[in-house]
């Protein structure tokens, strides 16, 4: 066994350089940009560690790499700065202007903070799905107040029940990419079936001490008996008489639910949950074996136990959890007690809900091996993978929890709360483009002369640059591509403006084409008598796309033959359509919605 209180962390890494370059290239940018164009080591440095504290072993080396790219980021001069940022990181640009114009909320302090040496905080998920919005809060404002404090934040794993909530080395792999997605790379990481032998040691001492017993009561019994505030008759067992029931939980003698170890509690106390908890279980791993250690243990901890043990053991100041689990507290302060330790600072914070989307973990798997949903990036469920698929931002999820912060009361949002947060950041960065969907034909005639578009990537930002169409009409006429949906609101002697080109009256709307003739070509003219204006493109020129909507359904249609230059994980607008990620490039382009 473990010595007592030993902690086996898991902290190696493999260093990549040349990813950790990349990044304090693009804080030095993001630092010489708010600056006049001169970056200086020290913050890039701090925002480096903030970002990633492993490097902090490191810190002799790291800083000779961090003087090097901020000498090499200062010999640029300031708009080409800016050009990069633009092209390389256009997310993190916003998002420092959104920061320099005090767009941020702050969360409240922390209690007690002077009474640590640090702050230690820990999200601790049972890997036993994908994450999804309801696990943001935990994530974020643990993660947040680690970085705040300048203290540590934990990844514990809590994998101790192979029979119902069956963990998987998939779901930890998702796990830890799904943070890293989020931002929140832990500081350490544990896993607890790597430390059944010490929640053992802690197990014994409890038993020696008088302060737990091994219960062979049937449940309703001792159900029953705790109701009526009674003791069962296992409790007034001796040390010795309940270390050997231990012993033969541990060596096979008791079979699954035949024996399990319970913590003296009061047996008056108001809430029965609280009465004599279990703390140990048997189970039954050659029929349900542990996917990491197999049938090698087969007296497993339930969730109190192990949480409470690891939380004094990792140092862990600040428990940040769901008020879900305030008695799961009280029960814990019963160990505490007897070992005689003091408690952390605990923060309880209501639940989050979001309208029209399952946030259980149950529902979302038996969805997935049923083939309801097409995986765990399905965009119908709020899982991180299906956020990060339709093209919601990290930052946009961090706002928002940010700005509902620890507070105790339920929260119930829409889907709308969180494309606000969204747009606010991709607005600025996302190109612009045309996608026809469902296009119907429309005829322009009496065009005299050739016409060129130019048609800027984002109306803000014209330094990107321009999406130009040459429009070359055929004995007087042209032939164009307009949505459906626009189509079927035109009536004949209305006039619309095609955005970017000219006006046209409408002589015939028909569901299947349209005929039209030349207006004329100034905005100023379609102004004045209210057209509308409506995206085109000219017909044979386009891509097949398909757009995949929140509900999974697809809509086709054509985008505009720039788009071949747009790279796979960009967010863009279709000009009246909304947002979308682009999520493959080929012979058919694949997007997938985000909002309006």
């Amino acid at each position: 066994m473990k010595p007592l209180g030993e902690i086996p962390a898991l902290n190696a890494q493999t260093v990549d350089l040349s990813s950790i370059k990349e990044t304090v290239r693009k804080l030095a940018l993001l630092n010489a940009v708010s600056y006049g164009g001169k970056a200086q080591s020290k913050p890039v440095l701090g925002k480096l560690f903030g970002e990633k504290p492993e490097l902090r072993s490191m810190a002799r080396e790291i800083l000779t790499i961090v003087d090097n790219i901020v000498q090499e980021v200062n010999s640029i001069p300031l708009e080409e700065q800016k050009r990069m940022l633009e092209a390389l990181w256009p997310e993190a640009l916003a998002m420092e202007r959104a920061r320099e114009k005090g767009l941020e909320k702050v969360l409240p302090p922390l209690p007690n903070v002077d009474k640590y040496a640090r702050v230690v905080t820990r999200f601790a998920p049972n890997p036993d799905c994908v994450l999804h919005l309801g696990s943001a809060r935990a994530i974020i404002l643990c993660h947040e107040y680690a970085r705040m404090y300048n203290g540590i934040f934990i990844l514990r794993f809590e994998d101790t029940d192979p029979r119902l909530k069956k963990s998987s080395l998939q779901f930890m792999d998702l796990i830890r990419k799904d943070l890293e997605w989020l931002e929140c790379v832990p500081d350490k990481e544990y896993i607890q079936s790597d430390r059944i032998e010490i929640y053992y040691e802690y197990a014994e001492k409890l038993l020696r001490d008088g302060y737990a017993y091994i219960c062979t009561c049937k449940s309703e019994d001792f159900h029953r008996r705790v109701m009526a505030g009674e003791p069962c008759a296992c409790r007034g067992l001796t040390p010795e008489d309940n270390l050997r029931r231990w012993e033969s939980m541990l060596s096979g003698a008791y079979g699954e639910g035949e024996a399990v170890m319970r913590i003296k509690t009061d047996l008056s106390h108001p809430n029965p949950a609280v009465r004599d908890w279990p703390a140990f279980r048997i189970i039954d791993t050659r029929r349900h074996p542990h996917p990491r250690v197999g049938s090698k243990y087969r007296v497993w901890p339930l969730y109190n136990f192990a949480c409470g043990i690891d939380d004094h053991l990792m140092e862990v100041t600040h428990i940040i959890r769901g008020k879900e689990h305030l008695t799961n507290q009280e029960r814990q302060k019963y160990l505490y007690r007897y070992f005689g330790w003091a408690y952390p600072e605990a923060i309880h914070y209501g639940r989050l809900k979001i309208e029209g989307a399952s946030l259980s973990k149950s529902k979302i798997v038996k969805g997935v091996r049923e083939g309801l949903y097409k995986g765990w990036d399905d965009p119908r469920l709020a899982t991180f993978l299906a956020l990060k698929r339709r093209g919601i931002m990290p930052e946009a999820i961090r706002r928002l929890i940010i700005d509902i912060g620890p507070r105790p009361a339920d929260i119930t949002i829409s889907w709308d709360n969180l494309y606000a947060y969204n747009r606010k950041i991709i607005d600025s960065v996302a190109d612009r483009y045309f996608f026809v969907w469902n296009p119907v034909k429309m005829i322009v005639r009496g065009v005299n002369r050739e016409f060129t578009a130019q048609i800027p990537l984002h109306p803000d930002h014209t330094e990107r640059g321009y999406r130009t169409f040459h429009i070359k009409p055929v004995e007087g006429s042209l032939s164009f591509l307009v949505s459906s949906q626009d189509a079927g609101k035109m009536e004949s002697g209305g006039i619309v403006r095609l955005m970017g080109l000219f006006n046209v009256e409408i002589v015939y709307a028909g569901k299947d084409h349209i005929d039209a003739s030349f207006h004329s070509e100034s905005y100023y003219d379609a102004k004045k008598v209210g057209a509308p204006l409506i995206h085109w493109l000219p017909e044979g020129n386009g891509l097949p796309c398909d757009v995949f909507m929140p509900d999974n359904s697809v809509l086709s249609g054509l985008v505009e033959e720039s788009f071949r230059a747009v790279s796979v994980d960009r967010v863009v607008q279709f000009e009246r359509f909304g947002f979308v990620r682009v999520d493959s490039v080929g012979e058919r382009i694949i997007v997938f919605f985000a909002h309006k």
